[in-house]
């Protein structure tokens, strides 16, 4: 979706085919200020972004001007009420589909006869008496929807419904009215009736299977319960969730989900966050722990700080995000678009051309039209344009369900494509909580001195290694005249000196040398630890100590690397450590490329010289200061915990600090990519093989009508295949 300064998402009722969604697109399109509109044929939403400001009733003005019904969908809206409705619109098809077939039962009982030698069809009145209901009543959503495209002079799916069927009806009226006295013709009733009983069965089937796509982002949505229960005044009392406010707080018991997001300010528990975060085992909360609205409280009794609320929450963005991506298009989408734009005027084109053919070849109008109504309806492109969205739909409900979030279709495409993944190394290959290994002092400086100065300069820092610092010596002296140094370093004057606490770049940028500690320095970075060294500035530079860091490796990364590597992708560690440290990390996880002492604007020249090398690069990283690389890579994927879902720079966000998440999303993307082609595939072999063979005479208008039927839901079941998927890494 395009850059863009707000976004409006829009219900659309009455689309049936590609060329609906096409049609939608580019009504949305031509309001003033719109930057780009993306319509989702599967769940029947459209996804607009807005350049200026732009009155939303002018969108939905414009989608009701081109015959189609919509409405607005607010950023807090009712799940529940969704999924009701959803399921009401499935039932409606259901019982729409269940009286097409019965009225069509003499008809089939017929065409069975038929088959034995046995003439079982009833007379002329009894045909019209069980035809007219079908192709008057049941049939009128399709003479209703051609009318209002035929009014902005653009053919759909309904069109050609309409046209074969009143052709079939009107035929077998002519037949009739004009055979001779006692004579019984051949009529067509039977085809017009079973015709639209297939095309409705097609829809209720398709109802069905699209509510299974949905199913995942369904769950999602219904997680947060509607109501809370608050602590006022010391008073326990129940209100809706809307009624929520930051810093209010609510009191979640064992067995309940949490309604909000927020910290915890009293009690313990084990909180089940999987439909959240996709992590499967319980997480153990303590005051001072983050929860997620929507994740379950297994055991204990909370009292929670609320800190998000309604669309303000993480599952809230979670869904959005997943929404976003389900109304976006890949660019193999593209193609179907251009094709579904001409498609039904190219096929009455032909329909017509097959009528005025059969004529001249001598055939009768009976038969010439038969065949044109044949062509009319096996071209319905209804299969056209489900494959698409339903795959998607499917592959990003899955993914947030095992804790991946997919920012739109383009990404999830694109990812299948992935030939290099550079991982950032402190709080992506490591678990980012360093812990101090070992402090030398140079000659003459103890070691304990040199850890209390560091600690003093480091009192107002908050980066982990400040912390690991902190911790092990809380009795350090105040420092005065803090300030960072560029390059990385703190800088202070602490008991009258001058000192300097960094990297070893940043002090020898400062002309102090370091041949003392170096070895010192080397040997602890090539055991895998991060260095830095404390110096005096003045009044004589030198060198006082070295303090070394160790960050433990995510228990995963290994069998991240390794899936990686039997996928044929190249597993790159891409560090602002110093190379020692960043080649012992890369030793344990068996990574043969390896660069190091790389600061954030170099990192992302590292990514442009490795897409100049013709490799597809996916950038992993904590998405903060890794933004530059993140943003250059292909592919950016942020590491992330269940509540810190900010990743404006990412394209796929991990829900949980799992590095199998990242060979998953290759896995996923592939296979969805190929679901997509398979799905297009057979809608256009359908249509390349069908439309001749109906033309020729080879199908009959009732099996041309079952085929087409058959094209829609067999390519919503192949995209439905991705909703069975599980990381095999996991």
């Amino acid at each position: 979706m395009a850059n863009a300064a707000s976004t409006v998402d829009l219900s659309i009722e009455g689309m049936t085919c590609a060329s609906c969604v096409t049609r939608v697109e580019r009504a949305l399109t031509g309001v003033p200020g719109v930057a780009q509109a993306s319509v989702n044929l599967a769940s029947h939403r459209a996804h607009v972004a807005l350049n200026d400001n732009v009155d939303p009733q002018a969108l939905v003005a414009a989608v009701e001007d081109i015959g189609y019904d919509a409405a607005l969908l607010a950023p807090e809206r009712d799940a529940r009420a969704e999924a009701a409705a959803r399921e009401a619109r499935a039932q409606k098809a259901k019982r729409d589909a269940i009286l097409a077939f019965a009225l069509s039962a003499p008809f089939i009982a017929g065409m069975i006869g038929d088959l034995f030698g046995r003439h079982w069809m009833p007379p002329p009145a009894v045909q019209l008496a069980f035809a007219a209901p079908v192709q008057v009543w049941l049939g009128a959503r399709f003479y209703r929807a051609a009318w209002k495209s035929l009014r902005v002079g653009v053919g759909t799916m309904d069109l050609l419904v309409a046209l074969g069927t009143t052709a079939a009806f009107g035929l077998s009226l002519y037949l009739w009215a004009a055979a001779p006295a006692g004579h019984a013709p051949h009529l067509y009733f039977e085809s017009a009736a079973i015709v639209i009983a297939f095309v409705l069965l097609g829809k209720w089937l398709e109802e069905r299977a699209t509510r299974q796509t949905v199913a995942a982002l369904s769950s999602l949505e219904r997680l947060a319960p509607a109501t809370a229960r608050v602590v006022r005044n010391g008073v326990e009392a129940e209100i809706s969730v809307k009624e929520l406010a930051k810093g209010e707080r609510i009191l979640v018991r064992s067995g309940e989900r949490l309604p909000a997001d927020g910290v915890i300010v009293e009690g313990t528990a084990r909180v089940d966050e999987a439909l959240v975060t996709g992590e499967s085992a319980p997480v153990d909360k303590a005051p001072a722990g983050k929860v997620i609205a929507g994740s379950l409280n297994l055991d204990g009794r909370l009292v929670v700080d609320v800190t998000a609320r309604g669309a303000e929450t993480t599952l809230a963005r979670i869904v959005r995000m997943v929404e976003s991506a389900q109304a976006s298009k890949p660019a193999v989408q593209r193609l179907a678009d251009r094709v579904s734009a001409v498609f039904v005027p190219v096929v009455v084109v032909i329909a017509l051309v097959t009528l005025a053919g059969w004529l001249v070849a001598g055939a009768g109008l009976e038969t010439a039209a038969v065949n044109a109504v044949a062509v009319l309806v096996i071209a319905c492109p209804c299969a056209l344009g489900l494959a698409t969205p339903t795959a998607v739909m499917a592959a990003t409900g899955v993914a947030a369900r095992r804790g991946l979030l997919v920012r739109d279709a383009e990404m999830l495409e694109r990812a299948g494509a992935v030939t290099a993944v550079v991982f950032d190394k402190t709080g992506t290959l490591t678990e980012g909580r360093p812990q101090l290994a070992a402090v030398r002092g140079a000659a003459g400086m103890a070691d304990g001195e040199v850890l209390r100065l560091a600690a003093a300069l480091e009192a107002g820092a908050t980066h982990p290694l400040a912390t690991a610092v902190r911790e092990a010596a809380p009795d350090a002296p105040a420092a005065a005249g803090i300030a960072v140094e560029a390059g990385g370093g703190v800088a202070g004057v602490i008991e009258g000196r001058c000192l300097l606490f960094g990297s070893r770049r940043a002090v020898a940028n400062r002309g102090i040398d370091l041949d003392a500690l170096a070895p010192v320095a080397d040997r602890l970075e090539s055991e895998g630890a991060t260095t830095s060294i404390l110096a005096e500035t003045a009044p004589q530079p030198r060198a006082l100590g070295v303090v070394a860091f160790r960050d433990h490796i995510r228990p995963q990364a290994r069998e991240a690397v390794a899936a990686l590597k039997r996928d044929g992708v190249r597993p790159i560690l891409l560090s602002g450590d110093r190379r020692g440290a960043a080649e012992a990390v890369a030793r344990e996880l068996a990574l043969d490329d390896v660069r190091a002492e790389v600061d954030p604007a170099q990192k992302s020249a590292a990514i442009q010289a490795l897409k100049r090398d013709g490799l597809t690069v996916a950038m992993v990283g904590d998405g903060i200061n890794d933004a530059p690389a993140l943003a250059a890579a292909d592919i950016g994927i942020a590491m992330g915990g269940g509540t810190d879902v900010a990743f404006e720079t990412a394209g796929v966000a991990l829900m949980r600090p799992d590095l199998r998440l990242v060979p998953a999303v290759i896995d996923l993307s592939r296979r969805t990519v190929r679901a997509i082609k398979r799905g297009l595939f057979w809608a256009f072999a359908y249509n390349v093989l069908g439309i001749p063979l109906a033309a020729l005479g080879f199908l009959s208008p009732v099996v041309a009508g079952a085929a087409m039927a058959l094209s829609s839901v067999s390519v919503v079941l192949n995209a439905l295949t991705l909703t069975r998927w599980r990381p095999r890494f996991l």
